[in-house]
Formats: C-alpha cells, structure tokens, sequence
C-alpha cells in the first residue's frame, strides 16, 4: 500500500490581500465557459465540464496562465435555484471534477440539489488542470508525508537526508514554475474567478478536510463573496501546517479507542478481549515490524495503515484482518480502496507553499521526543521531518490569518472524534471565526459528516443553512445515533492512501 500522508497577516495586511494585488478580485461579467461533457466518468451522467484560464501569478494578471478544470451539476428546479455551491473534497492535492456527482449519489437532500448548482474544480496543479509533478520514484511515493517512526534524534537525522532530496527534486523539476504560486491563497483567487465567469454575484461553498482552510481561506479573502459557506471536518486557522502535521498523533489517539472496543468484543480476531488488550497489540505488532517487516509492511506502514482504516467505521473489519494476519506472517488481505489518496507532489507544493515549517534538524528532534511521550502511537512519526524543512525559495506572501471579520455566514460541522482532522484544530479555527461561525459537534468518530454520517442533528442543520439560510443561533452537540457512519465516500483523506 501507498502512504501519503506561520506569518500571520494583520487586519490592515488582510485587506491589502485581496483588493491590493491585481487580479485577485474578477469582474463580475461572465466568461465564456463551454460546457461538454466531462473527460472521467461520473455517478450523475448530468454532470458537465469546461476549463477557465486563470492568471498564474494575480501580480500579474496579464502574464502567463494556467487551466483550471470546472464541472457543474445544475439544479432542474428554477423555481428553487439559489446559485452555486462550489464544493471541495479535501487533500490538498486531491481531485474535485467528479465530486458534484459523488455527493449527490452520497444522498445530498433534494433541497439542495434543487437550491445550487453543484460546482466542483481540480484545484491548481492537480488533475485535469494544469499539473504540478516533483519527478518522484514509487520508492519516494511510498515514503509519503508520514515520515519514519523515530526512536532517536539520530533517526530523524537520518529521514533529513531523504527529505532534503525531495525538495530539490521539486524545486529542479519541470513544473518548478509553479511552486511559489500553488498556493490556498491562490486557489481561493481561482474560486473567485470561477464564481466570476459562472455571472453569480455570490458563491455558496462546501468543504471538507483541507477543503474547511480553502473555505475559510475565501471567505477570510473575499468576505462579500460568500453566500452561505458550510466546512466539513476542519483543520485548524493555520491550515496544514507543521501544527496540524503533529496533530495527527493526537486525532491516532482521539480515534483509536472506537477501534480497540469494536476489536475486544470481537474474539474471532484474536487481537485481545479489551481494549487495553487491543492497545496493547497495537504496539506489539508495530514494535515487531519494526524490527522485522512481514510481506512488505514494516512498522511505518502499519502505523499508516491503522490511522488510514480509522476513517471510517465501515473500515474497521478490514483493519482487524490485516491485523490478524500479520499478527499471524501472513500477507494482508484484499482490501477495497477507500478512495482518498492523493498525489503527493501537488500536496507538497501547497502545503510546504503555504506557511514555513521549521528549517533544522534540532528542532524536529525536539518536536519528536515531546510527541513520542505525549502521544506514542504516531507522535515520533508526525513530528519528524519531511520535505518542507528545506522548501525553495521565498514565499511570496504570508498566509491569510483567518479572523472574525465579515458576514455571519459560516457554519462548521465535526465529529468529536476525526483522526485526520481533529476535534482540536476545529475548536481553534471556531475560536478564530469568533461571531462569524457557529459550530455543530457529532458524538462520533471518523472523517467526514455531511451527509456521509447519517446523523440526522447534523444533517438537519447544514441543510436547514445551506437550502434556507436558517443557521443555528448558537454552537449545537448532536449525540450518536444508532447506524451513523456508512462507508465513506469522496472525502479526500488529508496524509494517507
């Protein structure tokens, strides 16, 4: 299997931001879009594609310019219809073009489909937009984002070299071009252009994963632009920086006691008859690949395996058979794709693009040995170093400081107990939003909530604001329900494949 896994700026900076570069705000005449049919095929055969050019560089809009691919799935309902909802599937680094689609056979409400035109986009440098590419080997495209369990400072010494390598792969590559403008901020000028060219005076917008900071980035850019703006499963106001890479070991933590009780009551696995059983195996099994990996899977990949399959309820019979089998020297079983992984390449640009991540040694090995204890089951890998230690070049802008000017039109939505996101970074970014955002909270695991979750608090919520403009007046708990979380599907998964 794969593994894939700041300057802030002020009020008067944030302001300059997005009316002060040229181009970043577009006209409000629409561009000629020709919509056909889309390249890839999709769920919904209404679903219909076109491509917009765009500025590389919104300092210069007249310069040289990159395609972004667009789809849309029109409401049949005029009498309904709103707008438009750009939608996000997360990453970065992950594909949009087909997610219109994949929400709407996911059981989007009919109240919605009526009320928007379901918009999605591969964001710069992915897909069937212009593409970004670090020439990597397989052998680097397994390593991932998730770097080496480090025991010692001199196994995070050691990962500088391979991380290092991969950074000058990517500023020497022949997409190098784009690196200091394949940006959030940039993808959020695109939306706007796009928002633009479709004639809509305004956007509503659903996101999930790195798609709730893409999200928060627009509406923080272009605060009289956003309609009724809905985040899914929120990374923190710094979006996918170092904080959040380290944040993954506590999600591991957050996640994994849902996992361990399914387990213990399940004997036929053989993986303890508690929970404390189960934890307990979880670091057998890691210590012993570590020392000896079996049929290709050493403690790493084991690692990202097990916070991959917690994702999702749905996946937790999967991971106690691989469990199970390599407790046992035995291959892993066939397992279906859970269809969140992305190109690591279009990844690193954006999030090492983004903010600056520390740039020494000593520093990850200080991060790592504070993690290893705080959080033992992942800490020493998310905590170490990895390409973005030795990005090139400068940032040609710091990263949007997400705050509490504009409209109150933003609603999020989080299950207490993501891995990948963490119910910690969603607090912090509510905080940031201050009387911009209320907040809906799921008693329940996994990744992903509208309307993939079945919990129907949430539910009722976001499509109450997204098709009636009725957001609640204050944060809302919603508790477990019986049957929520079906299988995952079209979430991007933010570090794993």
């Amino acid at each position: 299997m794969r593994r894939t896994l700041s300057l802030a700026l002020a009020a008067t900076a944030l302001a300059a931001a997005t009316t002060a570069i040229p181009g970043a705000s577009a006209a409000a005449t629409p561009d000629s879009l020709r919509w056909g049919p889309c390249p890839e095929k999709a769920a919904e055969p209404r679903l219909e594609c076109s491509t917009l050019e765009v500025p590389l560089d919104y300092r210069d809009p007249d310069g040289r310019r990159i395609d972004i691919a667009l789809s849309r799935l029109a409401s049949d309902n005029p009498s309904k219809r709103r707008g438009v909802l750009l939608t996000n599937p997360g990453g970065p680094g992950g594909p949009g073009l087909t997610f219109p689609a994949v929400l709407a056979a996911s059981g989007l409400p009919q109240d919605v489909l009526d009320s928007y035109d379901l918009i999605g986009f591969d964001p710069r440098g992915v897909g069937r937009s212009t593409q970004v590419a670090c020439d990597l080997t397989p052998e680097q495209e397994a390593r991932g984002l998730f770097a080496p369990y480090a025991y010692t400072g001199a196994d995070v010494a050691r990962e500088a070299g391979n991380a290092r390598t991969i950074a000058e792969q990517c500023a020497t590559s022949e997409t190098s071009w784009m690196l200091p403008h394949t940006t959030t901020a940039n993808t959020a000028r695109d939306m706007d252009r796009i928002r633009a060219a479709l004639g809509e005076p305004k956007t509503s917008y659903l996101g999930y994963s790195y798609g709730s900071y893409l999200g928060s980035v627009y509406t923080t850019m272009f605060p009289k632009r956003g309609d009724r703006i809905v985040l899914d499963s929120n990374l923190g106001p710094g979006g996918y920086d170092v904080k959040a890479s380290r944040l993954f070991a506590r999600g591991l933590e957050d996640r994994f006691p849902d996992f361990a009780a399914f387990a213990a009551t399940r004997p036929e696995y053989g993986l303890g008859t508690t929970p404390e059983g189960v934890t307990a195996k979880f670091f057998e099994l890691a210590g012993r690949l570590d020392a000896k990996p079996v049929h290709g899977m050493d403690g790493t990949l084991f690692r990202g395996m097990t916070f991959d399959r917690l994702y999702s309820d749905a996946t937790f019979p999967q991971l106690a058979e691989s469990w199970q089998a390599l407790d046992h020297g035995r291959p892993l079983p066939d397992q279906p794709p859970t269809g969140m992984g992305d190109p690591m390449s279009s990844r690193l640009y954006v999030i090492c693009g983004d903010s600056r991540w520390p740039g020494t040694v000593r520093e990850y090995q200080r991060n790592v040995a504070v993690d290893r204890l705080r959080y033992p089951m992942l800490g020493a890998s998310t905590a170490s170093i990895g390409p973005c230690a030795f990005w090139p070049g400068e940032r040609v802008e710091p990263p949007v400081r997400i705050g509490d000017r504009g409209p109150a039109n933003v609603l999020l939505v989080q299950n207490e107990r993501d891995p990948g996101t963490p119910l910690a970074g969603a607090q912090k970014l509510r905080r940031a939003f201050g009387q911009r955002a209320a907040m809906v909270t799921v008693d329940g695991g996994g990744h992903g909530v509208y309307p993939f979750a079945g919990n129907t608090c949430a539910n009722d919520a976001v499509t109450k604001f997204l098709a009636g403009g009725q957001r609640p007046g204050r944060d809302l708990a919603c508790a477990a329900e019986p049957g929520q979380d079906p299988p995952l599907t079209g979430v991007q998964s933010l570090p794993l494949d």
